[in-house]
C-alpha cells in the first residue's frame, strides 16, 4: 500500500494518534539527590520527555530523578501492537502504523537503538481505489509503472498534484524550523505558530486552504480528502490546513519490525527512569508548606492501581516538577481549583474504531458494485459522495460507511496452515456481521469467528476490534495550549490540536525537557534577558518588524 500511495503523492501518515506493548522498566527507589521530576503518561510525549530530560541534564551535569506513572502495563500510549491469531510471530500495528524519514526524533531513535525496519513487500498484488460509497474516483494498480501512474494523475487532475507537493514541501520546511533555535525551545506554541506563519494554515479549513492555493476541487475531494479521512477520520471541511498538509506527507514511510512501541520503550529504558506501570494518577496537589514563596513548593501525586475503585494514596516522594503527558480531559486527575489557571483547553477527540481481522476470502467485488468475477481492490480509501454532506465526528464517513479498508499482508493461519489475508478497517462505528458479510461476500456469524468444519471454511478466523480517542477533531484555530501550566508544571498534549502525530508529540516532550533543564541550569533567565534586549533593539530599528 505504501508504494501505491507514494505514487499518488498521498503517503498515508498515521497520527499521534499512536498505538504497542513495551518492555517494563522496573521501578526503582528515587534518590534524594537532585530534582525529582514526575511524568504522567508514557506515550510518545512522555517517553520522549524522559529520554531528553536525561540527555540534556547529563550534558549540563545536573542530577535529576525521573519517575514515570503509566496507567497501562507498557510504554507507547496509543502506539499499540497486537498479535494476529494471538501468535507472537505475527505482530501487527493497530494504529500509529508508520512514520517518515523527515520525523527526525523517531528516525534518530531507530538508529540509536538499532531497531530494524520493515520492508514493504506484503505478499499481495495491490490495487488501491478511492471510493465514495458508489463509484471509484481513482484507481491505481501495484503492477502499473511509476511513469504510467504519474501520467494518469496529471491526465486527470492537471497540475494539482505538483502544486500540492510544493505546498506540502513548503509547509514541512517551515514546521521543521521548530526543532532548532531561535524557535526551540518554545514556551508558547501559539507565538511559534505565528512566527513561522503557520497560523495562516491552522486558521482555515483544508478545503479553504487548497482553494486559495489554486488546487482543483476534484483533486482536493478525490485525493486530499481521502488522505485526511484515512489519517484523521475527518473531511476537508472540518480539518485545518496545516493538518491537511501533514496528511499529504512526503514519501519514505517506515515501520519498526515487531512494533513501533519499541521506540518509546527504548526511550524509557535509556532515561533510567523509575517506570510505574499499571499506576493511575488520581490527584495532583501542591505540598502544604509554611513558606510563603510558592515557587519552592513541591507537588504531591496520589496514585492507585489501574482499575481499582479507591481514591488512591499519596506517592512516597514529592516532586519538584511534573509533566502531564496525557490528554488532560481523559486523565480524570483531581486538583484544587486554583492549581491550573487558566484551565487546560478541552478539545474534542475523534472516537475511532480500528478493527483487525483475518480471512481466507478476498474483498467481494459485489460490495463495490463490480460485475461478478471482477477483481476487487485490496486497499480502499474513501471520500464523500457528491450527495453527502460533510459532517464531523461519528457522521464523517458518509455514504461509504467507513474511512478505509486495507489488506495489510498475506498471512498463514497457524491452525490450518492455509494462506489468508490480514485486514484493517478504520470506521466511525463498530463493525457488525452484516457489514462484514457484504464486504467479504460470505455469511459472517454473529459471533464473528467460529469453529470451522471439514466442509466449511471459517469466514473470519481471527478478530480484534478496538476503539480509540485517537486524535483531536482538528477544527481551525489560531491559539494553542501552552506547554507551561504553572511553576514547575508542564503539559504536552496541547500540540495535538496543532499537529497530531507520534513525531510532534515526541517533539513537545523534547521541548518541555529542554525548558526544564534550561531552568535548572539557570539558562532560562539569561535567555529571557537577551530576548528582551533583542526586542528593544528591534523596536528601535526602522522597518525591522516582519508582518504576519
Amino acid at each position: 500500500m505504501v508504494r501505491i500511495v507514494q505514487q499518488l503523492a498521498v503517503l498515508v501518515l498515521s497520527s499521534t494518534s499512536l498505538l504497542g506493548h513495551a518492555s517494563v522498566v522496573d521501578a526503582g527507589a528515587t534518590s534524594e539527590a537532585g530534582q525529582n521530576i514526575a511524568i504522567i503518561g508514557a506515550g510518545a510525549a512522555g517517553s520522549s520527555a524522559a529520554y531528553h530530560l536525561r540527555r540534556f541534564a547529563d550534558e549540563e551535569g545536573i542530577p535529576i530523578n525521573i519517575t514515570i506513572f503509566e496507567s497501562r502495563e507498557h510504554a507507547g500510549g496509543r502506539a499499540r501492537t497486537v498479535n494476529a491469531y494471538d501468535d507472537p510471530l505475527q505482530p501487527v500495528e493497530q494504529g500509529a502504523s508508520i512514520f517518515i524519514r523527515v520525523n527526525t526524533i523517531l528516525y534518530d531513535a531507530t538508529q540509536e537503538f538499532g531497531l530494524p525496519l520493515v520492508g514493504d513487500d506484503n505478499g499481495v498484488e495491490e490495487t488501491l481505489v478511492i471510493w465514495d460509497g458508489e463509484n471509484f474516483r481513482y484507481e491505481q494498480k501495484d503492477s502499473s509503472s511509476k511513469w504510467w501512474s504519474y501520467v494518469k494523475l496529471f491526465w486527470k487532475y492537471g497540475m494539482a498534484p505538483l502544486k500540492t507537493k510544493k505546498l506540502v514541501d513548503s509547509t514541512i520546511n517551515r514546521f521543521l524550523e521548530m526543532y532548532s533555535e531561535p524557535h526551540f525551545p518554545f514556551k508558547s506554541l501559539t507565538q511559534t505558530a505565528i512566527d513561522l506563519d503557520l497560523v495562516k494554515l491552522t486558521g482555515i479549513t483544508g478545503g479553504q486552504f487548497l482553494q486559495e492555493s489554486g488546487i482543483g476541487l476534484s483533486f482536493a475531494q478525490d485525493i486530499v480528502q481521502a488522505a485526511t479521512r484515512v489519517n484523521y477520520a475527518t473531511n476537508l471541511a472540518h480539518i485545518h490546513g496545516l493538518e491537511t498538509m501533514v496528511s499529504m506527507a512526503p514519501d519514505g514511510a517506515m515501520q519498526i519490525a515487531g512494533g513501533n512501541w519499541q521506540i518509546f520503550a527504548n526511550m524509557v529504558k535509556a532515561s533510567t527512569a523509575s517506570f510505574l506501570s499499571g499506576s493511575t494518577v488520581t490527584s495532583l496537589e501542591l505540598e502544604k508548606s509554611d513558606i510563603a514563596d510558592s515557587s519552592s513548593s513541591k507537588y504531591i501525586i496520589s496514585t492507585k492501581k489501574t482499575g481499582a475503585s479507591d481514591a488512591g494514596e499519596p506517592y512516597a516522594n514529592a516532586f519538584d516538577k511534573v509533566i502531564v503527558a496525557t490528554p488532560w480531559q481523559y486523565g480524570e486527575i483531581q486538583t484544587s481549583a486554583d492549581l491550573i489557571e487558566p484551565a487546560i483547553d478541552e478539545i474534542p477527540y475523534v472516537r475511532l474504531h480500528v478493527t483487525l481481522f483475518t480471512s481466507p476470502f478476498k474483498l467481494s467485488p459485489r460490495f463495490f458494485n463490480l460485475p461478478p468475477g471482477s477483481e476487487a481492490p485490496t486497499t480502499v480509501l474513501t471520500t464523500l459522495h457528491p450527495d453527502s454532506k460533510a459532517e464531523p465526528g461519528s457522521d464523517a464517513a458518509g455514504k461509504a460507511g467507513f474511512f478505509s479498508v486495507s489488506t495489510l499482508r498475506a498471512v498463514t493461519n497457524p491452525k490450518t496452515k492455509q494462506r489468508e489475508y490480514l485486514y484493517k478497517v478504520f470506521s466511525p462505528q463498530v463493525l457488525d456481521p452484516f457489514f462484514l458479510s457484504k464486504l467479504l461476500g460470505v455469511e459472517v456469524p454473529d459471533t464473528f469467528t467460529g469453529q470451522a468444519t471439514n466442509e466449511d471454511v471459517e469466514p473470519i478466523s481471527w478478530y480484534y476490534p478496538h476503539v480509540f480517542n485517537s486524535y483531536p477533531i482538528e477544527f481551525p484555530r489560531v491559539t494553542f495550549q501552552d506547554p507551561i501550566l504553572g511553576n514547575g508544571l508542564y503539559y504536552t498534549s496541547g500540540i495535538e490540536s496543532f499537529i497530531s502525530t507520534m513525531e510532534t508529540s515526541a517533539l513537545m516532550g523534547k521541548n518541555v525537557a529542554r525548558i526544564i533543564v534550561n531552568e535548572l541550569a539557570g539558562k532560562d533567565d539569561a535567555s529571557e534577558k537577551q530576548s528582551i534586549t533583542d526586542e528593544a533593539s528591534s523596536t528601535l530599528a526602522p522597518g525591522s518588524q516582519d508582518e504576519l
